[in-house]
């Protein structure tokens, strides 16, 4: 049996030691990895250089979709299209939290955003509360403005 990984020094947030330091870079990709119902993991990861702060679990597009057009096709449930995106600010939506994420380039889907949700219908979906709050504090504290999704 695989030893348990060391908890990551800023998955649960920022700290005054973790802001300081320079740019910090936040960006998601899928894994190779599923959740028990079939629908991929997608890694949303925070860096400075080549530390990796945190790293978090999350869902974009259902199991049956990962490979429908993600560019073109809105409300086909495929995943976020790779690329850059300007990354608002954490508000509330319900008693939940909404993350915008603005394209940075062409393409026809929109009102695409972070939110605690599973799985995902096209969206990056956290499915862990502790997860989007730890997310949201390093988006205030930091300031973070972009994500970019790789993959």
């Amino acid at each position: 049996m695989p030893l348990p990984q060391p908890q990551l020094p800023g998955q649960d947030g920022p700290t005054a030691e973790l802001l300081q330091g320079g740019d910090l870079r936040l960006t998601t990709r899928r894994s190779e990895q599923t959740f028990p119902d079939g629908n991929r993991i997608w890694m949303v990861e925070l860096h400075r250089g080549d530390r990796l702060l945190a790293r978090w679990k999350a869902a974009s597009g259902i199991a049956q979709r990962q490979d429908a057009d993600r560019l073109w096709s809105p409300g086909n449930a495929a995943p976020l299209p790779a690329g850059r995106y300007s990354l608002g600010r954490p508000e509330p939506w319900g008693e939940d939290l909404w993350f915008d994420l603005q394209p940075r380039f062409e393409t026809s889907r929109s009102a695409l955003g972070i939110h605690r949700c599973y799985p995902g219908t096209g969206c990056i979906c956290f499915p862990s509360r502790t997860d989007i709050d730890a997310l949201a504090a390093w988006v205030r504290a930091a300031n973070l403005q972009t994500l970019a999704v790789l993959n």
